[in-house]
């Protein structure tokens, strides 16, 4: 090496949590539909960098964010698909119960759009996670791709048969959407559904 060769120092924790908190607690937003599992989605990404950071290689450290936060989402899904019923109906009362507004839930009600959020939940994961990747995060194909360790046909087919779905479930919003699609509307299939304003999000404690 060089005298001249700078050599990478990987953040500190506290310096990922405060530039990142906001971006990573919007995508689990995006992800969750929920203040509640959006918080435990965000705190479970900050444990894995806190226990990854010295380890990570240097490259796109948002795309590694982005990868962290939405596999971690995708494997909570699949262990809670995994959980039987009736346990989920006895924690039903539980995670109902009580909640008060927060500034978080303050936040999530004055800038987030209800109507798209349902849309987006009714949503199988993996389209979701590819839709709001794409349309939301503005990440191309091959960083979906590569974020959800999938081929690029695959990205490509949840994304259009995702936006397809929100169309549909916002089709009530515009009565253009309604009914068998003209020539040019059938062209302009694969255009984004949706297309949320960013607002700073609440910041995790370090």
């Amino acid at each position: 090496m060089s005298d001249g060769a700078v050599v990478w120092q990987p953040p500190s924790w506290d310096e990922v949590v405060r530039t990142h908190s906001g971006r990573v607690y919007r995508l689990a937003y995006r992800l969750t539909g929920n203040q509640h599992d959006a918080e435990d989605l965000t705190q479970d990404v900050f444990v894995r960098v806190f226990r990854s950071l010295s380890s990570y290689t240097p490259g796109t450290f948002e795309g590694w964010l982005h990868r962290i936060t939405t596999n971690l989402f995708l494997d909570r899904v699949r262990r809670q698909q995994r959980i039987r019923f009736d346990a989920l109906a006895d924690d039903a009362p539980e995670r109902l119960a009580g909640r008060e507004p927060t500034p978080a839930q303050a936040y999530d009600d004055t800038h987030l759009d209800d109507d798209v959020q349902r849309a987006l939940d009714s949503l199988s994961p993996e389209f979701r996670a590819a839709v709001v990747l794409c349309d939301i995060e503005g990440l191309s194909y091959e960083e979906i791709a590569a974020t959800l360790g999938v081929k690029l046909g695959t990205v490509r087919s949840r994304i259009h048969r995702g936006r397809a779905q929100l169309r549909a479930a916002l089709a009530h919003r515009s009565p253009a959407l309604r009914g068998p699609a003209r020539a040019d509307e059938r062209a302009a299939d694969d255009a984004p559904v949706i297309s949320i304003e960013r607002t700073p999000a609440p910041v995790v404690e370090s």
